[in-house]
């Protein structure tokens, strides 16, 4: 029986965290329909500008012995100073990574609005004590580079939560693993839809985004033109029978306590 997969961190190329950790528990029979690969987008280099190439970026930390990286986006917030993630890139089997960082507008090894280092991670109860899928996400209070705060400097995104399923999304990341590596920021865009497996509250997109991508922006209302949308969740997990689609996390009220948490913080 085939079953849900957990992020893990990998080693080797792009250094980044990935999908492939059995959680051991058995799946739902095979629905007799499946999703099937027809987004708008499953996977391409974005090639527009607007705010988009300057507020997501790719995320770097240390786990252990091992270098990871994962993606996240800039999000407006009274502090100026916040970060939406995936949980698993914050923390993973049981201890918080050290030497996070967000770099901005990252392309092909550039840092062209800086380094900006966390100094204090945030994830929702439910990850922080059993890695619950459910409640993969995460936020990070970063500081100041120069004075000048994460906002200030690349603007930000909005962030909605309690928002009804099932709608037009566009996800962004910067996946590491084959065929991608790590260097472009890409994009999905299409319809999200439920877990067809019923493993987990998460909403679903065609998409194949890879390893490295983890905690890349979900938006809905998103302007191609503008590059600007409303964050409503983030790349997450994939299953071993789906290894088209991409799931992410509902964004609920204890998504929205990780949010104003890291705002105060």
């Amino acid at each position: 029986m085939e079953q849900l997969v957990k992020p893990q961190h990998l080693s080797g190329k792009g250094q980044s965290p990935g999908v492939g950790l059995d959680n051991g528990g058995p799946a739902e029979s095979v629905p007799e329909t499946l999703p099937v690969p027809m987004a708008d987008q499953l996977g391409a280099p974005w090639g527009g500008s607007g705010a988009i190439v300057k507020t997501t970026g790719r995320v770097f930390f240390t786990m252990g012995d091992r270098n990871g990286a994962c993606s996240g986006s800039a999000v407006t917030s009274a502090n100026k100073d916040v970060v939406i993630t995936a949980g698993h890139c914050v923390k993973y089997q049981g201890a918080f990574h050290t030497n996070w960082v967000f770099v901005p507008g990252y392309t092909n090894g550039s840092r062209p609005h800086g380094t900006f280092a966390a100094r204090k991670l945030v994830t929702t109860p439910q990850w922080q004590s059993n890695e619950d899928i459910n409640y993969d996400v995460a936020a990070a209070a970063v500081n100041p580079v120069d004075g000048r705060h994460l906002t200030d400097v690349v603007g930000g995104q909005g962030v909605l939560f309690n928002q009804p399923r099932n709608q037009k999304m566009h996800a962004f990341g910067y996946p590491a693993a084959d065929p991608y590596d790590g260097e472009r920021l890409i994009y999905c865009s299409g319809t999200t839809f439920p877990d067809p497996f019923k493993l987990t509250n998460d909403l679903g997109m065609n998409c194949n985004m890879t390893p490295g991508s983890s905690g890349g922006p979900w938006f809905l209302g998103f302007n191609e033109g503008t590059g600007l949308g409303k964050v409503n969740s983030v790349n997450s997990v994939k299953m071993i029978l789906l290894p088209w689609v991409m799931f992410g996390p509902y964004f609920g009220n204890d998504a929205k306590n990780v949010y104003n948490t890291a705002v105060r913080s």
